[in-house]
C-alpha cells in the first residue's frame, strides 16, 4: 500500500473516531428524574417546596415556575456550569434543591387555581430534561382559631385539656407547649371544627411558659389563641444512685452483651444512648393512637412507691457521680413476681421487650394516652388484643435497667411523658378532663 493510501485510511480512522466519539457519549448519557419530597397541593405566600432531583452527571439547570390564569412567573433557578464532553466518571448522588414559591416570589399571584412546573436539565451530551407539571391551589389567607372560656389548672409534668373552634383553611391544629406540640382531634359527635386536645406541660418546661391553641396551612399560614390558665410549679426530687459493679455486670450482660469497653463505659452507653432510643420509641407509639376514649373512670395503683416521677438520678460509682439521668416515671413494688394488672382499659400497642425498660407493655387508652409498664419478668399479652382494667398485663421483675423486682409505671399523652398521680385521681379525671367534652364523650 502506498504512502498515500495509508495516510488515507489513517485520516478515515481519525474521522470515523471523531464521529464515533458523540454518539458515544450521547448513548451514555443518563435520565433525569424529579419527585417532589414531600407532596405539595396548596401554595400560600412563601411555601416551602423541596424537590428530589437524580442524575449521575449532575445537573446543568433547575427551574420552577408557577402559572396562573396565562401569566408565568418563575419562583426559583439555579445553574451549573456545564460540562457536555467531560462526564463521564462522574457519579452525583440524588440532589436535594430546596426553594420557596407563593407571593413573595410571584406578587401577582392571587388565591385560586394554578399550576406548578419544575425542570431540571442533566449536565451531559444529551442534557435529558426531567418535568414536573402539577396543579396546586393558592390560598394565601391564614386560619382562624378561638380558644375555650374555661379556667384551665395545670400541674408542671401533668396533663390538661382544653377545646376551641377552628375555621378557614387549615391542615393541623392543636396546642403548643414551648417546644412541644399537641394534636387536637374532633369533639365526639361535633363537626371536625369543634376541637380538642389532651396535652402536656412537660416536666422540664420552665413554669412561666404559656400554651396556646394553634392552627396552621401548608402555605405557612398560622393563627393562635390564647386561653385562661394558671400553672403550679412542681420541685422535682434529686436523689443519687450507688451502681456497684455487680449491677453494671447484670445490665451490661443484659442490654449490650456483645459490647466493647470497660463496664462503666457499656453502661453510659446503655444509659443515655439506648435510654434515648427507648423514649422515642415509646413516643412513637402515639402515632398508632384510636381516636377514641377507650378508658373510664380513675387509673389503678399498683403497688408501693419507690421513685416518683422526673425524680433525677445522679448515678454513683466508687464515690464518683458518672451519669445524671431524670426518671420519667414512678417505680412501684410489691413483693416478687406479682401479677401487673393494666390500669384502665385500652388497647395493646407493645409487648416485647424495650431496651432500658426490659420485657414492656404499652397499652393505649385512645386520644393519645397511654400507660406503660417495664421491668416485667413475664408478659400475658401480645400487640393488638383489647384489654380491661384490672386484666393481667404480666409479672414484676427487674429485667433492663432494674435493680430489682418492681414495676416501673408511666403515663404519657401524645408521645411526652407525665405523672400518672392525677389519673389515679377520680375527682381530677371529673373536673379537669370529663367536663369539657360532650356527655359519653
Amino acid at each position: 500500500m502506498t504512502a498515500a493510501g495509508i495516510m488515507k485510511r489513517v485520516l478515515l480512522i481519525l474521522l470515523a473516531l471523531v464521529l464515533a466519539a458523540p454518539l458515544l457519549l450521547f448513548l451514555l448519557s443518563s435520565d433525569t428524574s424529579v419527585t417532589l419530597d414531600p407532596p405539595v397541593r396548596v401554595i400560600g405566600n412563601d411555601t416551602a417546596i423541596q424537590v428530589r432531583v437524580t442524575n449521575p452527571h449532575g445537573i446543568r439547570r433547575f427551574t420552577a415556575e408557577l402559572e396562573q390564569n396565562g401569566n408565568r412567573y418563575k419562583v426559583f433557578e439555579s445553574a451549573q456550569p456545564a460540562h457536555r464532553f467531560f462526564f463521564l466518571g462522574r457519579s452525583d448522588p440524588p440532589r436535594l434543591v430546596k426553594f420557596g414559591a407563593g407571593r413573595k416570589q410571584a406578587p401577582a399571584l392571587v388565591d385560586g387555581k394554578a399550576t406548578l412546573r419544575i425542570e431540571a436539565e442533566g449536565n451531559d451530551l444529551r442534557a435529558n430534561t426531567g418535568r414536573l407539571e402539577l396543579d396546586v391551589e393558592v390560598n394565601t389567607r391564614p386560619p382562624r382559631v378561638a380558644a375555650d372560656g374555661f379556667q384551665h389548672y395545670i400541674n408542671q409534668g401533668g396533663a390538661e385539656l382544653v377545646t376551641f373552634t377552628v375555621s378557614g383553611y387549615w391542615t393541623e391544629a392543636g396546642v403548643r407547649v414551648g417546644p412541644y406540640t399537641f394534636r387536637s382531634f374532633p369533639m365526639p359527635g361535633r363537626p371536625a371544627e369543634e376541637r380538642f386536645s389532651l396535652f402536656a406541660f412537660p416536666w422540664n418546661t420552665p413554669a412561666s411558659t404559656v400554651p396556646v391553641v394553634y392552627a396552621r396551612n401548608p402555605s405557612g399560614a398560622e393563627a393562635t389563641a390564647h386561653f385562661w390558665f394558671k400553672v403550679f410549679p412542681k420541685h422535682f426530687r434529686t436523689r443519687d444512685l450507688e451502681v456497684p459493679d455487680s449491677f453494671l455486670q447484670k445490665v451490661t450482660d443484659e442490654l449490650d452483651p456483645n459490647g466493647s469497653g470497660d463496664l462503666v463505659t457499656r453502661f453510659l452507653k446503655i444509659n443515655r444512648d439506648m435510654r434515648r432510643q427507648n423514649n422515642q420509641a415509646l413516643a412513637d407509639l402515639r402515632l398508632k393512637t384510636e381516636q377514641r376514649v377507650l378508658w373510664s373512670g380513675p387509673f389503678r395503683r399498683y403497688g408501693k412507691t419507690e421513685s416518683e416521677f422526673a425524680d433525677t438520678r445522679n448515678y454513683v460509682y466508687q464515690g464518683k457521680t458518672i451519669d445524671q439521668q431524670t426518671h420519667l416515671g414512678f417505680d412501684l413494688a410489691d413483693v416478687l413476681h406479682v401479677p401487673v394488672e393494666a390500669a384502665n382499659d385500652g388497647k395493646v400497642m407493645w409487648a416485647d421487650p424495650l431496651g432500658i425498660y426490659g420485657n414492656c407493655v404499652v397499652v393505649d387508652h385512645g386520644y393519645g394516652l397511654q400507660s406503660i409498664y417495664g421491668h416485667l419478668s413475664e408478659i400475658a399479652v401480645k400487640p393488638g388484643d383489647m384489654v380491661k382494667k384490672g386484666q393481667i398485663l404480666g409479672r414484676s421483675g427487674a429485667t433492663g435497667l432494674a435493680g430489682g423486682d418492681h414495676l416501673h409505671f408511666s403515663m404519657q399523652v401524645d408521645g411526652v411523658q407525665i405523672t400518672p398521680v392525677e389519673w389515679w385521681d377520680e375527682h381530677w379525671i371529673r373536673d379537669r378532663i370529663l367536663s369539657k367534652l360532650p356527655a359519653g364523650g
